[in-house]
């Protein structure tokens, strides 16, 4: 009979051992970083920026991998297939965490079972913008024209089901207003409408904003996050606008495929957060109109589970849904 239990704890100490043996050697060569997103970005800046960072606590190259397509979806699914070694990973953000799972009938991935996540890296919020011919200067002198004027606004976004759709419907839906919505594949061409004055208004993210306020030819109403932006420290919220609570940002994350043995995972998860913790890179993602902030890998499951839940009404009664 002690046979057997003398056998266990062998094996016992055999996998402990290989699991001690892997934490110590990993990483020994070059880690991949998929990035969803073409070059040139700003979710491109924030991996860059975090890539630098955790290969010198890492001590080994975090290469960036763009794999850019079908808004995030063939960086995700690539990442999900790959070998779950602690070699491969993810930088996505709410749109392939969230948005997809609710908006796509048949997706190949799922943001709970087929990633682990390795935490939290921050957020983003969007801007509502308005060009020079809109008279109101707030956004409730805006509501209230939009009110007295039904049927004459509509708003651009990146596309049906992207996050900025959502903001823009979340907004007027607790305004009790009717906004048309004008999809543009991407956020260039909205912004060129808008500054043109074929639309007047459109949401964007806050970076990519900053260059046509300077300009003059748009203006900032109201950001869509939980408290000013940096880059727009004048410009109030929506919650502070008449609507407390309200919050549509885009949070980014890195997660690895499921299946990440334990004491790698772990390793990733403690460099990441010590790489987050660094002052000097903080203050480099706030000045790219980020809000850095680590999150345990708990908290990307909180995130899911809480942003499912708010914004999958949203996506049905707005008919968002893609085949």
């Amino acid at each position: 009979m002690s046979f057997p239990r003398i056998l266990v704890s062998c094996v016992g100490v055999s996998i402990a051992l290989l699991s001690g043996a892997a934490l110590a050697e990993f990483p020994d060569r070059p880690i991949r970083l998929v990035v969803p997103f073409p070059p040139g970005g700003s979710v491109d800046s924030v991996a860059r920026l975090v890539s630098i960072q955790l290969s010198e606590r890492l001590k080994q190259q975090v290469v960036i991998d763009y794999k850019p397509g079908a808004a995030t979806i063939v960086g995700a699914e690539q990442v999900s297939r790959a070998t779950p070694d602690g070699y491969t990973l993810l930088l996505g953000t709410s749109t392939t965490f969230v948005v997809n799972p609710i908006i796509y009938s048949k997706l190949n991935y799922n943001p709970e079972s087929s990633f682990d996540p390795i935490g939290l890296v921050g957020s983003a919020s969007l801007v509502l913008l308005a060009n020079s011919g809109v008279a109101a200067q707030t956004l409730p002198q805006l509501l209230a024209d939009i009110k007295a004027k039904p049927g004459t606004y509509s708003y651009g976004s990146h596309g049906t089901g992207s996050t900025v759709n959502f903001a823009g419907e979340m907004l007027w839906n607790a305004a009790g207003v009717k906004v048309l919505h004008v999809p543009y594949k991407g956020s260039a061409p909205a912004m060129t409408d808008v500054m043109g004055g074929q639309i007047p208004l459109s949401f964007d993210a806050v970076p990519a904003s900053v260059a046509a306020l300077k300009g003059g030819k748009v203006r900032a109403l109201a950001v869509t996050g939980t408290k000013r932006n940096p880059m727009l420290p004048n410009v109030p919220t929506i919650a502070e606008s008449g609507f407390p609570g309200f919050r549509m940002d885009s949070w980014f994350a890195i997660v690895a495929p499921k299946g990440v043995p334990a004491p790698i995972k772990q390793k990733l998860v403690t460099e990441l957060a010590g790489v987050m913790a660094d002052p000097a890179l903080q203050e480099k993602l706030v000045n790219l109109g980020f809000d850095p902030e680590y999150g345990a890998p708990a908290k990307y499951t909180e995130a899911v589970r809480a942003d499912t839940k708010k914004l999958a009404p949203v996506a049905k009664a707005n008919n968002m849904m893609q085949d």
